[in-house]
């Protein structure tokens, strides 16, 4: 059995005018963090239709525990409408009140939370009441049993405003976040405008008593603050296809590190390598 992780938040389709693909930074982390060998399972909502039916399958296909995802006849399955300009950039509508939005606590995720040894959640999953409840009832849990609780930043406008990015950082234990939305959280969290990137991570660490802050930096790679010192990894050689779902194969490649308890420089190298991987082949996931 490898180590326990449950994943909280968005599972969607993304349809891109040539068809669609599996998406959602919940869903990508998830599969990615089994496919790196823990046991996850995903705590999320698809609608009782053909797209959530494909959803279970790819989760299922890459061995993510689907007993936690709840089906709805009266919400449909999360889709994002992608549209790409005339450079070929795309823009994403974000499909509201998705079955992803309604998941609800009940006994079954209590207990799959009670006996993870972490716990992963986005600021895009707590979109929805019902599922924010979701999520802060479990962060309360682990809290309580001292497992990490891994918090992976993914601003999508118009779905976030200043006091959800606080809280969710006063909630967690491990912040990851790329280095295109430092300056929105550091806005957010009331940080001196003019620090320098690495100056600004160590005040939000300390700021939030975080154990660990991590930004990526795109093709430079990341680096990590803790409470000791900071570890900078340059970015590893890839053949770039796309970019979709690395960031979210860097967090499952981190977490899984953490949980093995590797050392930071070690955590950190995985992390960029299993990303730039990622960046070699279309899609968040393998097909």
């Amino acid at each position: 059995m490898g180590k326990g992780i449950v994943a909280m938040g968005d599972g969607l389709w993304d349809l891109f005018p040539d068809g669609p693909r599996f998406g959602g930074a919940t869903a990508n982390y998830a599969c990615h963090a089994s496919i790196l060998g823990a046991d996850v399972h995903m705590v999320s909502g698809v609608g009782k239709d053909e797209r959530g039916e494909a959803l279970l399958q790819v989760y299922q296909k890459h061995g993510v525990s689907t007993d936690l995802v709840q089906v709805f006849k009266d919400y449909p399955t999360g889709v994002v409408d992608v549209e790409l300009t005339e450079s070929g950039l795309p823009t994403f509508t974000i499909g509201e009140n998705a079955a992803w939005d309604h998941w609800a606590w009940n006994q079954e995720i209590e207990v799959a939370v009670r006996k993870a040894d972490a716990l992963y959640f986005g600021t895009l999953g707590q979109r929805g009441d019902s599922a924010r409840a979701g999520i802060r009832r479990a962060l309360e849990i682990a809290s309580v049993t001292k497992i990490p609780r891994i918090l992976d930043i993914n601003l999508r406008a118009p779905f976030y405003n200043d006091s959800l990015i606080r809280d969710s950082i006063a909630l967690c234990s491990v912040l990851k976040l790329s280095d295109e939305e430092l300056e929105r959280v550091t806005q957010a969290c009331e940080l001196d405008s003019s620090l320098e990137d690495t100056a600004a991570l160590e005040e939000l660490r300390s700021k939030f008593e975080l154990d660990l802050v991590v930004m990526t930096r795109g093709s430079e790679g990341a680096v990590l603050i803790y409470a000791e010192g900071l570890v900078e990894q340059p970015g590893e050689p890839a053949t770039v296809v796309d970019t979709v779902g690395a960031g979210d194969s860097f967090t499952a490649s981190m977490t899984l590190g953490l949980l093995e308890g590797k050392d930071y420089p070690q955590i950190i190298k995985d992390a960029c390598r299993v990303a730039a991987g990622v960046c070699s082949h279309a899609g968040a996931v393998p097909h």
